[in-house]
């Protein structure tokens, strides 16, 4: 899902403000009903035409870590992908690829199309990934092992701990994936970033300097962010959720969601619960069952068939003692309209770049509990560079957040009296102007998209 909103978003836009003919390629894996959805709200808009690539066997595939697994998968999506681009009455111009589908610039060349990378994440994440060919070579051992962050030219460093999942052991299938997905962005056309120069203007200025990043990023980097949900689940607002919400005074509920995929441990969750009751602040929260996994973090994704009594894994009497001030959802919510609420005042997040952008568009605070991917990164780069979220002490994959760290972060970032609280806020107000600004007539985002479209068809 963090890759099929924005894709979909993009391509909106395209059509909507460039007035182009779009053909959009899907690779699903059906295991949500939230993204069929999706899907079936994207295709319905009559915007552009999705077609869904059939299904490629994976019975024989027992690489099991993420980033491996995506790679197979694409690759072997890559003869359907030819088959649908020969179907076509008018040949494309361009392809623009998510980053997990470089494979397919193969089929790019083969039709002599333009080949662009859209990355939904942010300017560091890309830097990392663009340079880890250099760190591949320059560094002995695993990364997490490093003393000192890892530098990357004209950008912050990167703790070691912070590092992105496929860079966490070098032994990994996933990361030998990461690192050529890397050479592949660096040789497309052109990539577009989920960012806006106003927000990392440093990180964007060193592609273009060829005595920094420039030197292994051949290709030019356009910064066309913030892109945010604009398709739902189908669902409209009239739901008992929006309803409570309409009750409820101004900037008083904290949303609590970790994405489409962030699952807690059974002690995690238990924290948490309590953590939200001694703070004593309004809240929404999006639940799923624990993993039976020990430690604080985990990565999984469902439908909303599974059994969805929340009184079997949260604390005896949670429910009946925050009923008054407390709003629990079961697996998903429509996050960019809860978030868009008068009622909302903070966001307890994973700190997907999706979900961060979506807090930072709204004005919204946060707090920023990292799970996997990128989102360590993210949580450093929010709460210490940005000013907009605190996030816990530990990473919550190293250890149990307790409740009453929990409930200092909700009141840091929800109670009128805290001065740093307030300083957050205000920080998050104002990235959500910059943000407006950016995306108007005129705005660097704006400039740069149409900068863009103009090259669709000159480089293929």
């Amino acid at each position: 899902m963090g890759h099929l909103f924005p894709s979909l978003e993009l391509a909106t836009r395209l059509s909507t403000r460039h007035h182009l003919t779009l053909t959009v390629f899907l690779v699903t894996s059906h295991s949500s009903s939230a993204e069929n959805n999706v899907v079936a709200a994207a295709e319905a808009t009559g915007l552009f035409t999705v077609v869904e690539l059939p299904p490629a066997d994976m019975s024989d595939v027992t690489d099991s870590t993420v980033v491996g697994r995506l790679a197979i998968t694409m690759r072997r999506h890559v003869p359907a992908l030819r088959s649908a681009i020969s179907a076509l009455t008018s040949r494309p111009s361009a392809l623009i690829a998510d980053i997990f589908s470089t494979e397919a610039f193969a089929v790019a060349d083969e039709f002599h199309m333009a080949k662009y990378v859209f990355v939904a994440s942010n300017a560091w994440f890309l830097a990392l990934t663009i340079y880890a060919q250099v760190l591949d070579k320059q560094i002995v051992g695993q990364y997490v092992d490093q003393k000192e962050p890892l530098q990357i030219p004209g950008c912050e460093p990167v703790r070691p701990c912070d590092i992105v999942d496929p860079m966490l052991d070098r032994t990994e299938s996933q990361y030998y994936e990461y690192v050529k997905m890397g050479r592949a962005i660096a040789s497309s056309h052109g990539v577009l970033v989920n960012s806006w120069d106003e927000l990392q203007g440093r990180t964007l200025a060193s592609f273009k300097d060829r005595s920094l990043l420039g030197r292994v990023m051949n290709a030019p980097v356009y910064s066309i962010g913030p892109i945010v949900r604009h398709f739902g689940s189908g669902k409209d607002g009239s739901s008992e959720l929006f309803d409570w919400l309409r009750k409820q005074p101004g900037k008083s509920v904290i949303y609590v969601s970790f994405g489409s995929g962030g699952t807690l441990s059974f002690e995690q969750m238990t924290e948490m619960a309590h953590g939200l009751e001694l703070s004593r602040q309004r809240f929404v929260w999006v639940v799923r069952p624990p993993t039976v996994r020990s430690d604080a973090m985990f990565f999984t994704t469902g439908d909303g068939s599974e059994d969805q009594s929340e009184a079997r894994y949260l604390p005896e009497g949670f429910l009946e003692r925050t009923s008054e001030v407390g709003f629990l959802v079961s697996m998903w919510a429509e996050q960019t309209a809860v978030l868009g609420s008068p009622a909302v005042g903070g966001f307890f997040t994973h700190g997907g770049w999706n979900s961060s952008l979506e807090g930072i568009t709204k004005g919204v605070p946060m707090i920023v509990w990292p799970l996997y991917a990128e989102q360590r990164m993210n949580a450093t780069m929010l709460a210490d560079e940005m000013g907009v979220a605190v996030r816990p002490k530990e990473l919550p994959g190293n250890a149990v957040i307790g409740r009453e760290e929990i409930a200092a972060m909700v009141r840091k970032i929800m109670a009128e009296e805290d001065e740093e609280g307030r300083g957050i806020r205000a920080k998050a107000m104002e990235l959500q102007r910059s943000a407006e600004k950016a995306c108007a007539q005129g705005g660097s985002s704006y400039e740069n998209f149409a900068r863009v479209v103009k090259l669709f068809g000159r480089t293929g």
